[in-house]
């Protein structure tokens, strides 16, 4: 596809702050590479250009399509040793951090806690401050404190005006859960965006050396920075000044994750001198469906001004005003039936987008019944499997004895002789002496472990066998990291015996032990021999690797997944469900006193309405129930603007089934 006039002026744009508003469909991805193939081309060394976006699929799929711009139209001698610096905002942090992260207190070789490792990290915390899972629940608590993190709030900012109770009680552990972290060497993920803003606001010297490293920055989605990243990206840009920011204010839908459209918004006051370039040409959707997209979105007042454009003719959008939720279902999986019966389309080109979780339940009981093939997305993701938590414990100890989480998960597992009672003795002792449990297991002997109640000479010789395997095993993996070495490992803690004692089933069995496959060929697909850059890259993978949703690409059938995760992606056919006030918007926004609250949910909305290409169908329920009782509904505002009328929108009636 060749450049239009605008995607050229984005490209040759190759000095100073630039910002390309790019609406949805309007080939971001392709003007993105363009403009940094152009600016290889003009002579700016591929290592000293940093392209930043939010996934690592993303990313991946820049630098392809760049390298293919390169070697396969231009001829240029781009190999893998001279590439642009394409990453996530956490695997850049990630980088900077081994670099210089012993500067605030944290080994090199820290850890990186998933979601499980932290909720042990929080239970521990909150046991010490007596709070009970009533009073505050651990996924509560990393909830509220994520939140604070990816506003910029510290553990001593969060205690200041408080008013919710479970907050008080968040604030108050806060300090004590990030000691706790720094205890065992270990960081999260809104801990990789932190400390990184915390080294550079306290070292200028770190972040000199970083900001030299480039030349050309550029940030895809930056609709979508939060306040840390925000700060990172100004940082690094800030001595040369040639920052190009690509997004969309208009599809600016995680707010309730910290992200801030004022960043976008506000570009051109932070970089006075900035160009802007608007992408308004769609090349996904029909002028029908952009129709509707560009009514709703002008309702917002806070945006920058723009309007999708499109040479391509349909049919006109759809609204199905139903009789109640149950109706709802069946009438949409009776559209649906009727349309692939017909032939005119395929299962896979149809996705089915709602507001909230819960509103699938009726649809999946309607497509069973129709058997018609379907998929929720937002399966389990890969790494939180028992059997790959359990291996990738074992590696994360091997890396770094002093994990605590990972230590205490594999201890026992398979089961060698020290039962839960010697754990917590152990875990007792570490909290008493202030370090790491692996510490206390070094110090011990057959007769000495300073803890109250002695161990038996069984749990003692246990103990000794464990601390020595580890320990050759550390000089086997940590030194020299293959796959033949990883298969030897996985095989000496007879961890294929320990699912076939788990699971008497011969089928659950085989995906088990398939899943530790999945491990290997991992380590077959690392670029290096080091244990630590593979556990860096699998705990950046993020959720969904090798996940059951992956599996499930090929396969013909109905997508249905949130208008969130929906985002980035496109299908033939859309049915958006659910238009009505609590839903969408939802009931959270309407009633909340930020007056803008309303604004991303209609930004939400035009992000679904904007994934369709051919045909475009609303629904909405007259009443549901809520709670075992009909309730009537009220039709969502949505509806009235997107259709350009004030009053009594012209829904296409369906006959009560």
């Amino acid at each position: 596809m060749s450049l239009n006039t605008a995607q050229k002026v984005a490209v040759e744009t190759l000095r100073g702050p630039l910002l390309v508003l790019a609406g949805a469909g309007t080939g971001k991805t392709h003007t993105v590479t363009h403009r940094i193939a152009r600016l290889i081309q003009s002579g700016i060394e591929p290592n000293r250009i940093l392209a930043v976006t939010f996934t690592n699929k993303a990313a991946k799929e820049m630098q392809q399509r760049i390298g293919e711009l390169l070697n396969g139209k231009q001829g240029s001698g781009y190999g893998k040793r001279e590439r642009p610096e394409t990453s996530t905002f956490h695997s850049l942090c990630v980088r900077i951090l081994r670099r210089h992260i012993a500067k605030i207190g944290y080994p090199n070789q820290f850890a990186i806690y998933d979601r499980g490792d932290q909720e042990s990290i929080a239970r521990q915390v909150l046991h010490e401050f007596r709070i009970s899972d009533a009073s505050l629940r651990p996924g509560e608590f990393l909830a509220k404190i994520s939140t604070w993190k990816n506003s910029g709030v510290s553990p001593e900012a969060a205690c200041n005006n408080i008013f919710d109770p479970k907050d008080y009680l968040a604030a108050r552990a806060f300090g004590r859960y990030q000691a706790a972290m720094k205890t065992v060497g270990a960081v999260d993920f809104d801990d990789l965006l932190i400390l990184t803003e915390e080294l550079f606001s306290k070292f200028p010297d770190v972040l000199q050396t970083e900001s030299g490293r480039f030349d050309h920055i550029l940030v895809d989605e930056y609709q979508d920075t939060n306040l840390c990243q925000y700060k990172i990206v100004k940082g690094l840009a800030l001595p040369h000044r040639n920052l190009c920011v690509v997004g969309d204010d208009d599809q600016a839908i995680y707010g309730w994750r910290g992200a801030e459209v004022k960043h976008i918004l506000n570009f051109t006051k932070d970089w006075r001198d900035a160009k802007v370039v608007r992408l308004e040409e769609n090349y996904r959707s029909t002028k029908q469906i952009l129709d509707w997209a560009n009514r709703l979105i002008v309702f917002n007042k806070f945006r920058h001004d723009k309007k999708l454009m499109s040479p391509l003719n349909g049919e006109p959008p759809q609204i199905l005003q139903c009789k109640d939720g149950e109706v709802e279902a069946k009438t949409v999986i009776a559209k649906i039936n009727e349309r692939i019966t017909a032939g005119s389309v395929s299962p896979r080109n149809i996705a089915v987008l709602f507001r909230t979780n819960e509103q699938p339940r009726a649809f999946e009981m309607e497509f069973r019944a129709a058997k018609i093939p379907y998929t929720v997305v937002g399966t389990q993701s890969f790494f939180d499997k028992k059997e790959v938590r359990d291996i990738m414990a074992y590696l994360k100890v091997l890396n770094r004895p002093k994990d605590d989480v990972s230590l205490l998960r594999i201890v026992n597992t398979p089961p060698r002789g020290i039962g839960q009672t010697t754990v917590q003795k152990l875990t007792e002792q570490a909290l008493k002496e202030n370090k790491p449990v692996w510490e206390v297991i070094q110090s011990m002997t057959n007769d000495e472990l300073r803890i109250t109640e002695p161990l038996t000479s069984n749990v003692s010789d246990a103990l000794n066998r464990f601390r020595r395997f580890i320990e050759q095993q550390r000089n086997v993996l940590c030194r020299n990291f293959t796959v033949e070495n990883l298969k030897q490992f996985i095989g000496e803690i007879q961890y294929e015996k320990e699912i076939n004692r788990l699971y008497p089933d011969e089928n659950e069995r085989k995906d088990r032990w398939d899943s530790i496959g999945e491990i290997i060929n991992a380590a077959a697909e690392h670029v290096n021999n080091e244990l630590w850059s593979f556990l860096d890259e699998t705990s950046l993978a993020g959720p969904g690797f090798g996940s059951s949703k992956d599996k499930q690409k090929g396969a013909n059938a109905i997508t249905l997944m949130t208008l969130h995760a929906a985002k980035g992606l496109e299908f033939p056919e859309v049915f958006i469900v659910g238009m009505e006030e609590g839903i969408l918007p939802h009931h959270r926004s309407v009633n909340n006193d930020d007056v803008y609250a309303v604004d991303e949910e209609r930004r939400l909305c035009y992000v679904g309405l904007t994934r369709a290409k051919e045909r475009l169908t609303l629904s909405l329920a007259m009443q549901r129930l809520k709670w075992g009782k009909m309730r009537p509904t009220i039709p969502s505002r949505f509806l009235y603007e997107i259709t350009g009328q004030a009053e009594n929108p012209n829904y296409k009636k369906v006959a009560d089934k």
